[in-house]
């Protein structure tokens, strides 16, 4: 296996010609598809030829990348080997592309930024609306997810830049991060519904004991802060309903469902219809926090927009 990934690594470190380059879009397309017709449908080229392709790409490696059993498609050690280094290679050549596009006054190209959902109701509208009166020309491009899943596609090339909760689920020296904002959290409750701690300015944690919390899926940020909150403060949560991103949360507390812990930013921006409660001293914070792959700089388009989201 060893020898496979260093096989791998060494065809990656190679200067790539055009029929290799093809070659490894090729490769990815089957290992993604596992099915050579609709891989060849995928990149716009004959199914036979993008046979002929990946068995040169195979001899060339001196070892086979798929198993083809039966119309079974799957990767072999060598192939999953290669598959992380090739997708990584295809999303710099085209990283590379954009910012040849955007080096004149940044009038054209693109920026691939994740954020969690939070971070897009609450930070993002006001920047991106800044950058976009700036920058009409560059097509932004967001995805919204948790911190887990955006560090994971920042590694493999899939993003230029991604505001993300610190600390990360699993620090990584391969990625660059850099603290933009530092937040309370509040919580948030109908005002049809008795207020949280008797009705005070403000509401200590463990006064939540006995709230009906509506909360957030899995994996995501706020879920686990307000849960580790909660049992630092002797209780186990009780959940009226979880599951939810931030808007359907948002309504379920407006619907009298329950009470939920969410960012004060998105809080007074979400508008009538909730009541909004500080914790007590001393509080809830969260950090968030640009990140980028340490090893290949942001695009310029991105480095800009990164300047103005320091700059806030």
């Amino acid at each position: 296996m060893i020898r496979l990934v260093s096989i791998a690594r060494a065809y990656a470190a190679r200067t790539l010609g055009v029929m290799q380059f093809q070659q490894l879009q090729y490769f990815v397309a089957v290992a993604e598809t596992r099915h050579f017709t609709r891989a060849a449908d995928l990149v716009h080229v004959a199914q036979p030829s993008l046979s002929q392709q990946i068995k040169s790409l195979e001899r060339e490696l001196g070892a086979e990348l798929f198993l083809r059993a039966r119309g079974n498609i799957t990767l072999t050690d060598a192939g999953e080997a290669l598959l992380p280094l090739a997708r990584r290679i295809l999303a710099d050549a085209d990283t590379a592309r954009h910012e040849v596009q955007e080096l004149v006054h940044l009038r054209a190209g693109r920026i691939r930024l994740g954020a969690t959902p939070s971070v897009c109701t609450g930070l993002l509208p006001e920047v991106l609306r800044a950058f976009h009166d700036r920058y009409p020309g560059i097509r932004l491009l967001i995805e919204e997810g948790g911190s887990h899943d955006l560090v994971r596609e920042l590694a493999r090339g899939a993003l230029d830049l991604a505001l993300v909760v610190l600390p990360l689920p699993t620090p990584s020296p391969a990625l660059t991060t850099l603290e933009v904002l530092r937040e309370d959290l509040v919580v948030v409750s109908s005002p049809d519904a008795p207020a949280p701690g008797g009705g005070r300015r403000t509401v200590r944690i463990a006064e939540l004991e006995g709230e009906r919390l509506v909360m957030f899926r899995h994996g995501y940020d706020l879920r686990e802060l307000t849960v580790a909150a909660c049992r630092s403060a002797g209780f186990e949560p009780e959940f009226a309903v979880e599951g939810g991103e931030m808007d359907a949360v948002l309504g379920f507390v407006r619907a009298g469902l329950g009470v939920a812990v969410v960012p004060r930013m998105v809080a007074s921006r979400a508008g009538r219809g909730l009541r909004v409660t500080p914790l007590a001293r001393p509080g809830l914070f969260r950090a968030i926090a640009l990140a980028h792959r340490s090893d290949v700089a942001p695009p310029r388009a991105a480095r800009e927009l990164q300047r103005m989201l320091l700059e806030r």
